[in-house]
């Protein structure tokens, strides 16, 4: 039926968060928003092998989601979880081959452990 128009799906980065949440659930809710970006992150890193109007959907949800991510790990009191959260974030932002936001976040976490592990994974932020 054509003039019944198709809800937009909501992502779970664009969800209200009802203010203060505690630094548990906010690293849940970073989790969440990596794993489900993590599909249009890997296509951008894929390169043009789609329309350019897939393209720029992926790269649109891409930078919402990492955003949303960003401003909720700032806002985390705890260090440790605060530095697990970004190492999310890092992870995402490899996954779409964005190193300069990737390595300004890499140079936030300040865990020793938590950097070594990251730098473990994606040797191409210590260069």
């Amino acid at each position: 039926m054509w003039w019944i128009k198709k809800a937009k799906r909501k992502e779970v980065w664009d969800e209200e968060i009802q203010w203060p949440i505690g630094d548990i659930e906010a690293a849940h809710r970073i989790r969440e928003i990596c794993r489900s970006a993590a599909d249009s992150a890997e296509k951008l890193a894929r390169g043009p092998d789609s329309s350019e109007t897939e393209i720029n959907h992926d790269s649109e949800r891409y930078e919402r989601a990492a955003k949303a991510a960003m401003q909720i790990a700032i806002k985390m009191s705890d260090d440790l979880l605060r530095d697990s959260s970004v190492r999310q974030i890092v992870s995402l932002c490899m996954s779409a081959n964005d190193l300069k936001t990737a390595r300004t976040l890499f140079r936030a976490i300040q865990a020793p452990s938590i950097r070594e592990d990251v730098l473990n994974e994606h040797p191409m932020l210590g260069q």
